[in-house]
């Protein structure tokens, strides 16, 4: 048996009509660039947030700088994150002109460890940057906390993680600004990039929509340099209509991780993900650790089950990133989880009979 760790074809089928036509209507309006449909998909997160404003942009990435620089990250201040997460995270940090400081994270949930936080600060300090990173949200209690303590501003990077909830607050609505990316491969993705910005401030998203469109708030007239980053009207109109599907999914995600959880406990040598108490997880991806995470890569590829390692090497010991100073072994929380975990298929189209085929692969393996 073939297991895919994701088609997207497969999805397709249950929105493709109603995608084309709202393309269609795009292309007849020929309201390509920001517009109506930008505007409904902007209210339409910003009800399923629970927030007041959000603000399109151009990818997810772009959100992060975005919102980093209406912050007014600048010169070198220090923006404090994890070093297990996807690039952007700090690549966003440096062109938005900061310095990412690394913290350790916690080995359960795999995010920022809030109990570390306050050893890394420093009078150049502006800006947490906690990641939700699986779909799974950070301590942000305990992180906002240590923020209003600082007089700190708080980016959450959500990308893998609309929906997502701590306490009953969904992600994006806890920080200062929100980050989401739409990459197709998230759990709501577009047909290419694609991101919004949310926040509770009326000062920040008429920044973030400023900076967003060459810093000017109004045409030909701009208060700063800012960026080209517009939201593209036919990724609005296609996010529009899937969002509609997006809680089915999510319940079909969460269907699975359950499954999961039941038939791979207990195994010697392999760890399912916990949830932490209140949150709700969304599964962009259902992460286990294995002591052979490389010899149980093999084996279900050899057997035809779709995988990832995601994150192998932390950012920390990346090249790019030598000149902030940090050494191998200094974060052993992040180093030993792009040593361990492997992503296995989650996604809601899976069916009874592959995600059985899993299971029965991995417990053949663990000879159980």
């Amino acid at each position: 048996m073939q297991v895919p760790l994701l088609d997207l074809r497969r999805q397709l089928k249950s929105y493709r009509d109603d995608a084309l036509a709202a393309i269609t209507c795009v292309v007849d309006e020929q309201s390509c660039v920001l517009g109506p449909h930008v505007q409904r998909f902007e209210e339409e997160i910003a009800t399923y947030c629970g927030v007041p404003h959000v603000v399109g942009c151009a990818s997810g990435t772009d959100a992060l700088l975005l919102a980093l620089r209406a912050l007014g990250v600048n010169d070198g201040e220090e923006v404090v994150t994890t070093p297990y997460t996807f690039f952007a995270t700090a690549g966003a940090i440096v062109n938005a002109r900061g310095r990412p400081v690394f913290v350790d994270i916690e080995r359960d949930s795999f995010n920022l460890d809030a109990t570390q936080i306050e050893d890394a600060l420093t009078a150049e300090t502006r800006v947490l940057l906690p990641v939700h990173l699986y779909g799974q949200c950070a301590d942000m209690g305990a992180l906002n906390a240590i923020a209003k303590a600082h007089g700190l501003g708080v980016v959450e990077d959500a990308a893998q993680a609309l929906g997502a909830e701590d306490q009953g607050r969904r992600a994006g609505s806890m920080g200062d600004i929100g980050t989401f990316s739409f990459y197709p491969s998230k759990n709501l993705g577009g047909f290419g990039d694609g991101g919004v910005m949310s926040t509770r401030d009326e000062a920040l998203e008429a920044r973030l929509r400023a900076l967003r469109n060459h810093g000017g708030s109004r045409q030909y007239f701009h208060d700063e340099v800012g960026w080209n980053s517009r939201l593209d009207a036919i990724q609005a109109a296609v996010l529009s209509v899937k969002l509609k599907l997006l809680e089915g999914w999510t319940a079909g995600r969460r269907a699975n991780a359950a499954f999961y959880d039941e038939a791979l406990g207990g195994i010697d040598g392999l760890t399912t993900p916990p949830v932490g108490t209140g949150k709700r997880h969304i599964y962009n991806q259902y992460i286990v650790r294995s002591t052979r995470r490389d010899e149980l890569l093999t084996h279900l590829r050899d057997k035809g089950v779709g995988c990832a390692i995601y994150y192998p090497l932390s950012l920390h010991l990346q090249p790019c990133f030598a000149a902030l100073g940090y050494r191998e072994g200094q974060f052993p929380e992040s180093e030993e989880a792009s040593k361990t975990t492997l992503s296995i298929p989650v996604n809601p189209d899976v069916t009874d009979a592959e995600r059985a085929y899993v299971v029965e692969t991995i417990r053949a393996f663990h000879g159980v």
